[in-house]
């Protein structure tokens, strides 16, 4: 059931490798069942005969070639669970960094590295030089508005080190002078 919510859910490459993982499960599954009717078999035949020397054909025929299986289905279950989440993980990792086509005029571009804006995300907590690497190519970034760095609402960040801008009504301070690093 989850491997078919997985696969319905998707992109190109999913599905085909959730296709590929299936009748690996099966096969596990099938060689694990007939394993162990193999096993009972042989236990049946082995219990009903008192000398080893008639034991020893229900133990060649059926008890060893029953263990066989087993353990081979064992390892197919091992192999298919974990290619199926391994196809989960790659198709969490597609939607992670996918990236939706930003419709024209929807989101402005975020500022130059070198213009000294002072940016901050909406929600968050530091404002950031434009060229941080916390905010660099994220449309969501937004210059950060001088009321809030005043008010202190926000703090700098540790990364990039950003330095307070002057106060609007301070005149004796002039540009504020970007961080060498």
């Amino acid at each position: 059931m989850r491997a078919d919510r997985t696969a319905r859910t998707t992109g190109a490459s999913g599905p085909a490798r959730l296709r590929a993982v299936h009748p690996v499960l099966w096969a596990a599954f099938a060689s694990l069942a007939a394993g162990a009717v193999l096993c009972v078999i042989g236990w049946y035949g082995v219990s009903g005969e008192r000398f080893a020397e008639r034991q020893l054909p229900y133990l060649a025929s059926c008890t060893v070639p029953g263990a066989a299986l087993i353990v081979a289905g064992a390892l197919l279950l091992t192999h298919g669970r974990s290619a199926l989440a391994a196809a989960c993980v790659e198709e969490l990792y597609g939607l992670l960094v996918a990236t939706e086509p930003v419709a024209a005029g929807e989101r402005t571009p975020a500022p130059a590295a070198g213009d000294g804006t002072l940016l901050m995300v909406p929600g968050g907590t530091l404002w950031h030089r434009a060229d941080c690497a916390l905010v660099a190519g994220k449309p969501e970034a937004v210059p950060a508005d001088a009321t809030v760095l005043s008010a202190q609402a926000l703090a700098p960040c540790p990364i990039c080190e950003p330095r307070r801008p002057p106060e609007p009504g301070d005149p004796s301070s002039g540009p504020v002078p970007a961080p060498e690093h």
